[in-house]
């Protein structure tokens, strides 16, 4: 069994710990450019989303932590720093949106343990995830997510998958 809860500070070093992971996981599944080249997500990007409330971290039963995810509430429209090549999202009422999630690997079915738990928060999601991140788009695809194109970030020169899901129109 598996729970969420939000990160704290002390949560840090298991977070890098799987961070390392997922970049090793990305590099042999041919996708070495998310988060391989910078080393990202850097100590302070963790500690200012534990800072603000929207970092999460899944745990099992005896407390180990095996997964790792940023999560927010976005009230309007499309945050400056992401910008369509093509494409377009579906809606612009509130979303909810995932940075970063990563898993250690030690357990089958984290990533959509995960998900359902942010679509329990809120309905309307958007995720973004490298083109190359071929794992993490067959999982949006598998959730029910639409790609809706491909955007850009000014992080870095790498195009990202655009996918949204809308709630369901009979709950």
């Amino acid at each position: 069994m598996m729970k969420i809860r939000k990160a704290e500070p002390d949560d840090l070093t298991r977070m890098m710990e799987i961070y390392v992971s997922a970049r090793t996981f990305m590099a042999e599944h041919r996708n070495p450019d998310q988060w391989g080249a910078t080393g990202y997500p850097q100590e302070e990007v963790l500690l200012d989303d534990i800072r603000r409330g929207r970092s999460y971290v899944c745990v099992r039963d005896d407390g180990h932590i095996i997964s790792t995810f940023c999560f927010l509430i976005e009230q309007n429209g499309i945050p400056s720093d992401r910008d369509f090549m093509e494409g377009g999202w579906l809606d612009s009422s509130p979303y909810g949106i995932i940075h970063r999630l990563a898993s250690d690997g030690s357990q089958k079915g984290t990533g959509t343990f995960c998900l359902e738990w942010a679509l329990e928060q809120c309905p309307h999601m958007r995720v973004y995830t490298h083109t190359a991140n071929a794992p993490m788009r067959g999982l949006l695809v598998k959730q029910g997510f639409t790609q809706c194109g491909i955007l850009h970030v000014q992080r870095d020169p790498f195009p990202r998958a655009a996918y949204e899901k809308l709630p369901d129109p009979e709950t």
